[in-house]
C-alpha cells in the first residue's frame, strides 16, 4: 500500500512512518520540507497520487483556541478535499483523549477537527492516544516563572509515540473503523514526577516545585479528564522505560 503522512516529520509523525515502512508499505511523508503545505493546499494533489491510505498527525504550537480551529479547519479540510479527488480509500485520524471534556483552547481545533473527518468523503477512523512520553520535557521547558522550572500537578497515562505510531499504521493499513478505541499507556502517572524524572535525566538538579497550576488543561488533567476509560487499549512501554532508553545529554 501506498500510506501518506500528514505531518510526518514530527514527534509521533516520525514513527509512524517508521512503521509504515517496517509493515512493508510505501510511506509518503507530507510536509513543508517535502514541499507540501496543508493549510494552503499546495503539493497536496502531488503528494496523494496514488495513495491508497492517509495517516494525519499534523498539528500546530499554539494556545488560542481561534488559532486552533483555524488551522485544524483548513489542513485537515484541504487534506480530505485532496484525498477524496486523489480516490484514496481510508483516512486515519490521530486525536488526543479528553478533548470533548477539558475546555482547553488547543482542544477546541481538535474538536473541530474531528466534526470535520467524520463529515468526510473519505472513509474514516479515528484514533484518541494520551499525551506521550515525551510531555514531561515539554512541560519542563513551558512550565517556568523566570529561571524556576515548575512541576505542575496533573494526572496522565503517558503512552510511547512509538507505540502510537504502530497503531495508526496498522489502522490505516486495514478497514475504515470509525471511532476506535482511545489508545494509552500502560498506567497512570503523576505528571510533576515525570517532569522531575525527565529533568534529573538531563542532569538538571535546581529545585523543582510542584504545584497546580491554574488554567483549564491542567484542571482537566488534575480532575482525570485525560486519563483513558476502562475500555482503551494499553501500551507496553512506561514512563522510566523511556527515560532509561532515551539518549544521554
Amino acid at each position: 500500500m501506498r500510506i501518506a503522512v500528514a505531518g510526518g516529520t514530527g514527534t509521533v509523525g516520525r514513527h509512524t512512518v517508521e512503521a509504515v515502512r517496517a509493515a512493508g508499505h510505501e510511506p509518503v511523508v507530507l510536509s513543508r520540507s517535502q514541499g507540501v503545505d496543508l493549510v494552503t493546499g499546495r503539493g497536496l494533489d502531488a503528494g496523494l497520487a496514488g495513495a491508497d491510505a492517509v495517516i494525519d498527525v499534523a498539528s500546530i504550537q499554539t494556545l488560542k483556541a481561534s488559532a486552533a480551529i483555524e488551522f485544524f479547519t483548513a489542513a485537515t479540510g484541504n487534506l480530505l478535499s485532496a484525498a477524496a479527488d486523489a480516490g484514496v480509500r481510508h483516512v486515519v485520524l490521530l486525536s488526543i483523549v479528553g478533548i470533548d471534556r477539558i475546555p482547553y483552547d488547543y482542544y477546541a481545533g481538535k474538536v473541530a477537527q474531528e466534526k470535520i473527518v467524520e463529515t468526510s468523503r473519505v472513509p474514516w477512523t479515528i484514533l484518541r492516544a494520551t499525551q506521550f512520553h515525551e510531555f514531561a520535557g515539554q512541560m519542563f521547558e513551558r512550565a517556568k516563572v523566570g529561571p524556576l522550572h515548575l512541576a505542575p500537578n496533573a494526572r496522565t497515562q503517558p503512552v510511547a509515540a512509538a507505540e502510537v505510531g504502530a497503531r495508526l499504521a496498522a489502522l490505516a493499513a486495514g478497514a475504515p473503523q470509525g471511532r476506535v478505541r482511545d489508545f494509552a499507556g500502560p498506567r497512570e502517572e503523576s505528571l510533576s514526577d515525570m517532569i522531575r524524572g525527565f529533568a534529573r535525566r538531563e542532569g538538571y538538579r535546581g529545585w523543582i516545585p510542584a504545584l497546580n497550576v491554574p488554567g483549564p488543561q491542567m484542571a482537566g488533567m488534575r480532575a482525570g479528564h485525560a486519563l483513558p476509560g476502562p475500555d482503551a487499549d494499553l501500551g507496553v512501554q512506561t514512563f522510566a522505560d523511556w527515560l532509561a532508553q532515551a539518549p544521554q545529554p
